[in-house]
């Protein structure tokens, strides 16, 4: 079973601890997502570790009104919320037209509790590199 997940504006807790570590990200699983402008589009996702990653993570609502991720119904049980906040990673180019966001495996938080995981989404459709139009 599956479920569409919710997209929608809200509050959210800017500790963020993945319940399953990022791929690629050495183990880290401890984050501040801070947003980056008022509107709550643009994020930063910075491991707590003073030499952890740090990543640029977007609403995608407004730059891809198409994108509705439809993820496995255990992502519910895993993060413990029906209607997790959905950003996608952004992958700066060398200028903006170049950037791209990965549209496959969104990064869903619980914006109660904090709770987050990276989900690679069943419709293999949507791009892991999607250009901004």
């Amino acid at each position: 079973m599956s479920a569409v997940l919710d997209m929608k504006r809200s509050d959210f807790n800017t500790s963020v601890t993945f319940v399953q570590p990022l791929v690629g990200f050495g183990g880290y699983s401890d984050f501040a997502l801070e947003p980056l402008d008022e509107s709550g589009v643009l994020f930063s996702l910075s491991a707590v570790h003073e030499t952890g990653p740090h990543m640029f993570l977007l609403d995608p609502a407004p730059f891809f009104p198409q994108y509705v991720p439809v993820a496995d119904a255990s992502v519910a049980d895993i993060l413990g919320t029906d209607t997790p906040r959905v950003l996608v990673i952004v992958t700066p180019g060398s200028d903006a037209s170049e950037h791209t966001a990965n549209l496959l495996a969104p990064v869903l938080v619980n914006p109660e509790t904090g709770a987050a995981m990276q989900a690679v989404l069943e419709d293999d459709s949507w791009p892991l590199r999607a250009p901004f139009n």
